[in-house]
């Protein structure tokens, strides 16, 4: 993507081998990628693709990508710890090629549609099959790769197991979310603007502004969120007004805008199929969800 090229003939640590990642277009369970990783937390700016605010991670292809030794000239291994590039290799096409890659054709008279690593994410990857969802040697690269320590990997593995027996026999998982405001949920305008400090509201706040669906005017609350109930003081990175649909490719533009904050992101552990996905996607709030804090008393509210 053309967003991409800022990077090239940088050195970036690798940051997660990217073997495994969630589909968040059709069946929103765990999907195999070849031969890719994540570099140093890069994100996606959104500068071609209309201004798109969803800050995904990006994928590189190793075939992208050249090995360096490092500082004490010891070259780490492909499924060591770290990783780094002194160059990214030159792109084939040119710029311009790439822009008009961004987009679908598209009739007179019919809506844009974009096109980026993130609407091409079912091409790009294959299909897990249930009976290697429940092979524990599917999950043993996240451990080899670095991706997942060994506590981790215990952890959230017996919680997936919980969590297939909760499911079957009582309908729920855990953590487990309820939504208490009826139908019409209420609504907090805060203005919260980049660099500002907020906190998380508790759980059973956060509780009181969800349907039964467990959404606030559309916008759904998860149980990956509630690791930060209570929680903070967090940064707000960016109040979001409009980003891709993956399924479409049609810019959307939220009617009520939501905010993201630096460093809180999906991790989905605790979601159903997710396990150790590495795309971590920002998580959306609703300004309702949140209370901004002064620098004076930030560290009372640290969780």
């Amino acid at each position: 993507m053309p967003e991409m090229l800022q990077y090239c003939g940088k050195r970036f640590r690798v940051y997660r081998s990217a073997h495994k990642t969630a589909d968040t277009i059709e069946l929103f369970s765990i999907r195999r990628m070849t031969n890719a990783v994540h570099l140093g937390e890069l994100r996606c700016d959104g500068a071609s693709h209309g201004g798109c605010q969803a800050g995904c991670l990006l994928f590189w292809k190793e075939c992208w990508l050249k090995r360096v030794q490092d500082d004490q000239g010891i070259a780490k291994s492909a499924t060591g710890e770290f990783r780094s590039t002194d160059e990214m290799r030159s792109v084939a096409v040119p710029s311009s090629s790439l822009s008009e890659g961004t987009r679908h054709p598209v009739a007179d008279g019919e809506p844009e549609r974009y096109r980026c690593q993130a609407t091409e994410m079912l091409n790009a990857t294959t299909e897990v099959r249930r009976r290697d969802r429940w092979d524990p040697r599917f999950y043993v690269k996240d451990l080899t790769s670095g991706n997942v320590k060994l506590p981790d990997f215990i952890r959230f593995g017996a919680l997936a197991m919980l969590n297939a027996f909760l499911l079957r026999w009582f309908g729920r998982r855990y953590p487990h979310v309820r939504g208490l405001a009826g139908e019409k949920t209420p609504s907090l305008e805060l203005r919260l603007q980049p660099g500002e400090l907020v906190r998380v509201r508790t759980k059973d706040e956060i509780q009181r502004t969800l349907n039964h669906k467990l959404r606030n005017r559309g916008m759904w609350f998860d149980a990956e969120m509630i690791l930060y109930c209570g929680k903070g003081p967090f940064r707000v990175l960016c109040r979001v007004e409009r980003i891709v649909n993956e399924k479409t490719g049609q810019m959307m533009k939220l009617p009520n805008p939501c905010i993201i904050l630096d460093g809180v992101t999906c991790s989905g552990n605790y979601l159903y199929q997710r396990m150790f996905s590495q795309r971590q996607e920002y998580m959306y709030f609703r300004e309702i969800w949140l209370q901004r804090v002064n620098e004076d008393n930030k560290e009372a509210c640290r969780g």
